[in-house]
């Protein structure tokens, strides 16, 4: 073909490529919803079944199944609702009470109304705190399974700071309690993250050991220099000024500022992540590393720059508890807000929102276990089996789409290290 034909000849036609559509919103947030929906109810649906298998009368009852259906049927159904009714009057509100509350008004009765949901609450606090620090260390990629040593570190300086400095105004104690938990658990997770950058050394392995010598650590100095004098190893009570400010005067709803600030903090980690260039680049280094590199990122720098975040938020989850709940510190105060911070994180997907929807609800069943226990004879462990099986139903939504005929959605936008509310 001569060079006049080739020029003479037309150029190909440009092939037009449709940017990816998305879908409306309320398509969307069904997607993401559906599935922890879904998971929730098929764990208490097995729940269930637990609890029956743990009843001795309602299974004895089944020993005459063929001749009395119907009494076995009746007996199965009792113990479910009676169990799961407990957990909502001891974790919500008990409707029989707030029904004479609004009846007659009384501030008393108000108080017993309401004391429930606002126990739920409190326990959600530092579930918050915690699931935002796994979650801040996921979107760069780090596995802080440290959360809850680093949450005794948080405890252990915040409530030194308060009981030690006397005459402070609140105004200036408080702060510096809350400033120093966050710093504790900051410096606690910051030397598995420099670790990683500097060496190497995979955080999740450093991050466990250290969790080791935070309980050693705050052993020894529970019973040791931080004693209260007399024979129960506790701290000293931190001092009035360096206390969260309680909502109500009824000492037994002991919802305090701390829910407002987890809250507050929760935007804050929101807003730092999608809406900051140090929050892009923690994101983009949890998508890829390499490419985050070859883009002139700092990869070391996140790294640390992340765990320290992530150990401070996972130190203010204690600093709340012993400054908003029990005003002193003992051995193992803390029963797992740490290690359950994992599930949170997975479960909200490692979203701000997402783990505090995630909080909300373990904190729900966490303080209606106790009610359900002494109400209903049901062992607390029910509903540790009960939050088992929603990690696992998140973690493996196969299982949901495969009973309940969800069709898997292709995911538009940004990879995520973990995946939780969702694909």
């Amino acid at each position: 073909m001569s060079e006049a034909e080739l020029k003479a000849k037309p150029a190909p036609r440009p092939v037009e490529v449709k940017a990816p559509q998305l879908p409306p919103l309320w398509q969307r947030v069904w997607r993401t919803i559906s599935l922890p929906i879904l998971s929730i109810f098929t764990a208490l649906v097995l729940g269930a079944v637990f609890i029956v298998l743990s009843d001795v009368n309602v299974l004895a009852t089944y020993q005459n199944f063929p001749n009395a259906p119907g009494a076995a049927l009746r007996a199965t159904w009792d113990a479910i609702r009676l169990a799961y009714g407990a957990l909502f009057t001891g974790s919500v509100v008990d409707p029989a009470i707030l029904a004479q509350a609004l009846r007659t008004g009384d501030p008393a009765t108000w108080s017993r109304a309401i004391q429930p949901f606002a126990e739920s609450l409190v326990a959600t606090t530092p579930y918050i705190f915690a699931g935002l620090a796994l979650a801040l260390g996921f979107r760069c990629g780090l596995f802080n399974i440290g959360a809850e040593g680093q949450l005794f570190v948080g405890a252990l300086a915040s409530v030194w700071v308060g009981y030690s400095l006397k005459g402070l105004p609140a105004v200036i104690h408080l702060p510096l309690a809350l400033g120093a938990g966050a710093l504790g658990g900051a410096i606690w997770a910051g030397i598995p993250g420099l670790l990683k950058a500097k060496t190497g050394a995979h955080e999740v392995i450093t991050t466990i050991m250290m969790n080791y010598i935070a309980f050693r650590l705050s052993d020894y100095l529970i019973t040791g220099p931080m004693k209260r004098p007399g024979f129960v190893p506790v701290t000293p009570f931190v001092q009035e000024s360096a206390r969260l400010l309680r909502f109500f005067s009824d000492p037994n709803i002991r919802l305090h500022a701390g829910f407002l600030l987890a809250l507050a903090m929760a935007a804050l980690v929101w807003w730092f992540l999608f809406k900051t260039t140090l929050g892009f680049e923690i994101r983009t280094v949890g998508a890829n590393p390499n490419a985050a590199r070859y883009a002139g990122i700092s990869v070391t720098r996140n790294y640390v720059f992340a765990m320290a975040l992530s150990g401070a938020l996972a130190g203010l989850a204690g600093t709340v508890q012993v400054l908003g709940v029990d005003y002193w510190l003992g051995q193992a105060f803390s029963s797992g807000y740490g290690f359950d911070s994992i599930a949170l994180a997975l479960l909200g997907k490692s979203h701000p929102l997402g783990v505090v929807l995630a909080a909300l609800l373990f904190g729900t069943l966490r303080n209606g276990a106790t009610r359900m226990q002494s109400t209903a004879r049901i062992p607390v462990d029910i509903i540790s089996i009960v939050q088992a099986l929603v990690i696992m139903f998140i973690a493996a939504p196969a299982i949901i789409r495969a009973i309940y005929r969800v069709r898997a959605e292709r995911e538009i936008g940004e990879a995520v290290f973990t995946r939780g509310w969702g694909k």
